[in-house]
């Protein structure tokens, strides 16, 4: 989930990486620059899909050699920590406490609050960390991105990918998990 900007004021207290860490929120929420950020909560669209992802990496993890995390704070920079709606990790890449290192994918999926232009700038934080495999899932308009280091690109090939590996997600078996609801 993305979250939307907040007009900063000057009276908001800033917080330390330290007091983000030792603080706890449900939902989880995201820091940025010290500032601490509420996430949009999804609706049952959103948690189909969160759930779809989770159940289909869990299932396929020894095959794809991967390991799935619904909504792991992941450190994208000194000061600021994003908890992508589902982070996938290579098997073996070791995590304490939260995610150091680039995962191998991040998806985020949109809740109707979120706009696509927050996302384009998440987007752009998750590829300068080092994530080659970024997407984000509209449930609504029943569409996937994928970024590519530029734009979110609408995907028209009926699946996301990760090149090089067996990993493969077919979009219209993902979206008729909503026709289930």
């Amino acid at each position: 989930m993305a979250t939307l900007p907040k007009t900063f004021d000057e009276t908001e207290k800033l917080w330390t990486v330290e007091e983000y860490l030792r603080s706890f929120w449900h939902p989880d929420r995201e820091f940025v620059d010290g500032r601490i950020e509420e996430r949009n909560l999804g609706e049952i669209e959103h948690s189909l899909l969160q759930r779809y992802f989770t159940f289909l990496f869990m299932l396929k993890r020894a095959e794809w050699g991967v390991e799935v995390f619904p909504e792991l704070r992941t450190q994208t920079q000194s000061r600021r920590f994003r908890v992508p709606d589902v982070l996938v990790m290579r098997a073996g890449d070791k995590i304490v406490r939260y995610v150091t290192q680039p995962p191998l994918i991040a998806i985020e999926i949109l809740s109707p609050e979120d706009r696509l232009a927050v996302l384009r700038e998440k987007a752009a934080e998750y590829r300068g960390f080092g994530v080659d495999n970024i997407w984000v899932i509209d449930p609504e308009k029943r569409i996937a991105y994928s970024y590519d280091g530029s734009a979110l690109a609408e995907v028209k090939t009926g699946e996301l990918a990760v090149p090089n590996t067996p990993i493969r997600v077919v979009l219209s078996e993902m979206f008729a998990e909503l026709d289930r609801a």
